[in-house]
């Protein structure tokens, strides 16, 4: 039961109610003194210490140690007395064995303070959090060897103010090292240091390539999945806009608001404008308008493509649109009690407030809202499997508005399944390459191909402190998710 107290002379164990009462000595044994290292056995006196022990029973145990003061033998020494100490059981100026403090540093370590008291407390060990975290803090840092693939990215300490740098094992995903900066020459003196990495997984900054360029010159650098779809995804969408007057006229038409009556009011102004001649930033002086409007402006081919598109949820009043629409243009002065009454007989359950910002909202007077570029692109980077089938039959109709939406879709399902690690990825990668710069030179073709293609991408910055991230839109685990940026 008390193996653990070997090294010393147990004389009665009782019951103290709560706790588990001990009462030890040491071992009348010869110990060197810490000066000049002579054995001595010659007891000065002697001293009481109570530590506490791991728990029995779940009771704690409490141990009485008398300990011996020694005299040293040496005349001449320095230390003429001196405390005896118990090695591998009890450590100086400490009132826990070394079993029970380490137990609590691993409990600390998975939990941190106030978690690991918590459960400390239910263990039959009672600490306060500062005692969990001065634990924690006594355990030396493990020293991780650099594996053959590093992943390298940065996050965000305070966004848009301070960032940090974090280095991970990118086969495993374990964490590293994390940097005080995201700049060339401490990403350069941390691989300097720890030279050892034949392959970094990083995104596409230029600074991180120049870093690993001068540090390990022979290391292949290749992009992470996650940067890579995200990249991918961008081009994507720069083609599905260049195409919207297409796919546009799938959508049923839907009558023109104030702001979208200016809306191509100044598209028709400054494309005018430009076909005479004038320059974007006279542009801008002649419309009183910022520059950078201008120059949305003039990219669109055509204006529906900067039409906004308000998005509006399903509501009980849907299914009665087409009743109201029909009533408000017979009678436009009809109350809304009258239509109220009307659409309950007809079975709606909702409630009249409901109704009333329902026509305030204009959704009544017009078809359903116009699909945007934003909501092709998520139908267009969407794994089919997931898509309900009223966005297959809407996905259908935009990849079938020209050739070039169709040859986009069958790229992306090509690329989507190469971001899946497989035999036989590289030459089906080169063959992507081939077929995606022949047909458009919108979409960047990746990077070429490389054995380590395919590793953890490194945590960004929610996730930095779980060290887990998840993939973007149809790569890795997150096959099938919506991106990030089409999120509604």
């Amino acid at each position: 039961m008390f193996s653990g107290l070997s090294a010393l002379v147990v004389e009665d164990v009782a019951d103290g109610g709560d706790a588990i009462v001990v009462t030890a000595r040491t071992r009348d044994v010869a110990v060197p003194c810490p000066v000049c290292g002579s054995p001595t056995a010659k007891a000065h006196g002697y001293h009481r210490r109570t530590v506490a022990d791991v728990p029995v029973d779940g009771r704690q145990v409490v141990v009485h140690l008398r300990v011996r003061r020694l005299a040293c033998p040496i005349l001449g020494c320095r230390r003429q007395t001196f405390r005896e100490q118990i090695p591998g059981l009890l450590e100086r100026h400490q009132r826990r064995t070394v079993r029970l403090a380490g137990q609590i540093s691993q409990v600390a370590r998975e939990l941190c303070g106030r978690a690991a008291t918590r459960l400390a407390g239910l263990l039959a060990v009672p600490v306060s959090r500062s005692t969990a975290l001065r634990n924690l803090r006594r355990l030396p840092l493990p020293r991780r060897e650099v594996p053959r693939v590093i992943g390298v990215d940065d996050f965000a300490l305070k966004r848009r103010h301070r960032y940090a740098t974090i280095v991970t094992n990118a086969e495993t995903g374990e964490r590293i090292d994390v940097l005080s900066d995201r700049t060339a020459d401490t990403l350069e003196t941390w691989l300097r240091e720890h030279p050892g990495a034949e392959v970094v997984c990083r995104d596409g900054s230029a600074t991180y390539a120049e870093a690993v360029r001068r540090a390990l010159p022979d290391a292949v650098q290749v992009s992470d999945r996650w940067h890579l779809w995200r990249n991918f995804c961008d081009k994507v969408q720069l083609e599905i806009r260049a195409h919207a007057g297409c796919w546009a006229t799938i959508n049923p038409s839907r009558p023109g608001g104030i702001r979208e009556q200016t809306t191509r009011e100044r598209w028709t102004k400054i494309h005018d404008l430009l076909g005479q001649g004038v320059g974007l930033l006279e542009c801008a002086r002649r419309l009183s308008l910022a520059l950078n409007t201008v120059k949305r402006y003039a990219r669109m081919p055509e204006p529906q493509a900067l039409r906004l598109t308000p998005a509006y949820r399903p509501t009980l009043v849907d299914p009665y649109r087409d009743h109201l629409r029909e009533r408000r243009r017979a009678d436009p002065a009809v109350p809304v009690t009258h239509l109220l009454r009307e659409i309950r007989d007809l079975g709606y359950t909702g409630s009249a407030n409901l109704l009333v910002r329902y026509l305030s909202q204009g959704r009544a007077e017009g078809d359903r809202p116009v699909t945007t570029p934003r909501h092709a692109g998520r139908l267009l980077l969407t794994d089919p499997e997931n898509l309900r089938p009223k966005e297959t039959a809407l996905l259908e109709k935009i990849t079938a508005a020209c050739p070039e939406m169709t040859q986009l879709a069958d790229l992306i399902n090509v690329f989507a399944t190469l971001l899946k690690p497989a035999e036989g990825n590289d030459l089906k990668l080169t063959e992507w390459i081939t077929t995606a710069r022949a047909r458009t030179r919108r979409i960047r073709p990746p990077p070429p191909p490389h054995p380590d293609r395919h590793p953890p991408s490194p945590p960004t910055t929610e996730q930095t402190r779980s060290f887990d991230r998840p993939c973007f839109g149809r790569c890795g685990s997150g096959h099938g998710s919506r991106p990030a940026w089409c999120r509604r």
